[in-house]
């Protein structure tokens, strides 16, 4: 490890053994909303599902109708649900003024006779500066790990799909350790109430629960007191993070900083925070081959075609592209030796929200964190740190590998990627006028 971390924390990660067998990834969104949904189903004992949000469409609907169903059957079964408050409470974003998805979860609790407690957790009092982006659904001994949320797209119900990783751990002590986490880290919480029963309290009334629900966040952990920090075999550690320099942001630089042959990235939104820049220049510098995959532009969430009128949203995409095409520019002769490999993700008009890293065929990162300044920052994150020492997982690491790479092209050269004269009109005319003003740095922030 290289000696600028004075206070290493990958050597001192305690995790939980796996055994190979334990571990199925999944090859795409249907399949990931068929194996959760028959999981809710079987389930005998317990059931906790974290997303920043399930959504009020035909896929939310099933899977809550599923949540209820399964209660209904098993009264004894403990059912949780655990989104983000701020996140449940509004509409779509430029869809105009909505109820948002908690008024939907109070209808349901009313008309059903089974109980499914949704709870809202608020990381900060304005969505702006922080969400919760846990990921990781608990279902009796299994986890079931995506950085998907639940709705139409990220389950594939209709035509379209969100395409994202999908990842079952069966692992009791890990299972253990995240309700945990749950339960006492979250629901326990002043700040955290039911979204779904009525007269909801408002956020300004919550504002010093909040601050200190985040400040115990902070230096919160998993509980894996069950686990060891031996690292001769399979094993998997959950971490956690949430504002400047936590835990998780630093696992994720010391994985870069620890790669000595290959070194693979997937991040949705391209808008890296400068220590991971660094550490990326530092590992191509001791020649470490790089694979860097992102969506094209138009595989963004927020892309807006531009024949639909403009909304600020549709400009989110562009800006990533920029910082795509300066940091290339910056990487070009990189690019051109092989080392460096930017590849863009597209498969008609579906969208890409890949997040995780693989490090030398031993380590690969599971986590909803988008590698950027907001995830390093603002949200509350965790991730699953799979560490293979003996590659036992080779053959489906290989596998989940080549299906991402299947609807990719590499940028060859960073004058590939389209500049401010070749957009739309309308994006053209904003981001000339955020550039103007400066706030362009603050943008970058935030996104």
């Amino acid at each position: 490890m290289p000696s600028l971390f004075k206070r290493s924390l990958l050597p001192k990660l305690r995790s939980f053994p796996l055994t190979a067998d334990a571990v199925t990834i999944l090859s795409g969104a249907a399949e990931y909303r068929r194996c959760l949904l028959e999981k809710i189903a079987q389930a005998t004992r317990r059931i906790y599902i974290v997303a920043l949000y399930l959504q009020q469409d035909e896929a939310g609907q099933e899977v809550l109708d599923a949540l209820h169903a399964a209660k209904l059957a098993r009264p004894e079964l403990d059912v949780v649900v655990v989104v983000d408050w701020l996140r449940a409470q509004r509409g779509l974003i430029g869809a105009g003024k909505q109820p948002g998805n908690s008024a939907w979860y109070q209808e349901m609790t009313r008309t059903h006779a089974s109980e499914v407690p949704v709870y809202g957790v608020p990381v900060q009092t304005r969505e702006l500066f922080g969400v919760l982006h846990l990921k990781g659904f608990v279902i009796d001994d299994c986890v079931i790990y995506s950085g998907a949320s639940l709705n139409n797209v990220y389950l594939h119900k209709f035509d379209k799909y969100r395409y994202d990783r999908y990842h079952l751990l069966q692992n009791s002590a890990l299972a253990d350790s995240m309700q945990h986490l749950i339960q006492h880290g979250l629901i326990a919480s002043k700040a955290v109430h039911r979204l779904d029963l009525p007269n909801l309290p408002t956020t300004r009334s919550l504002r010093n629960d909040i601050g200190d629900l985040r400040s115990r966040l902070k230096h919160a952990t998993y509980d894996t007191t069950a686990g060891g920090v031996a690292k001769g075999g399979l094993s998997v550690s959950p971490l956690l993070g949430v504002g400047k320099n936590n835990p998780l942001s630093r696992v994720i630089c010391e994985l870069i900083a620890s790669a000595q042959h290959q070194l693979t990235i997937c991040t949705p939104y391209f808008n890296l925070p400068l220590q991971v820049t660094r550490e990326i220049n530092r590992a191509l510098a001791r020649g470490v081959k790089i694979d860097i995959i992102v969506g094209d532009k138009t595989a963004n969430d927020f892309y807006i075609p531009p024949s639909e009128p403009f909304k600020v949203i549709a400009a989110l995409p562009y800006l990533y592209e920029i910082s795509l095409r300066r940091f290339a520019k910056r990487h070009q002769q990189n690019i051109d030796s092989g080392q460096l490999n930017l590849h863009l993700w597209r498969d008609g008009d579906n969208t890409y929200h890949l997040k995780g890293m693989w490090i030398d065929e031993r380590y690969t990162l599971l986590t909803g964190n988008n590698l950027n300044p907001r995830a390093f920052r603002l949200d509350l994150e965790n991730a699953l740190l799979i560490d293979d020492p003996k590659n036992e997982l080779q053959a489906p690491r290989r596998k989940e590998l080549a299906e991402i790479f299947e609807n990719t092209q590499r940028v060859a050269r960073y004058l590939d990627l389209e500049t401010l004269p070749e957009y739309p009109g309308a994006v053209a005319k904003f981001l000339k006028r955020v550039s103007r003003v400066r706030i362009e740095r603050l943008l970058y922030r935030m996104l």
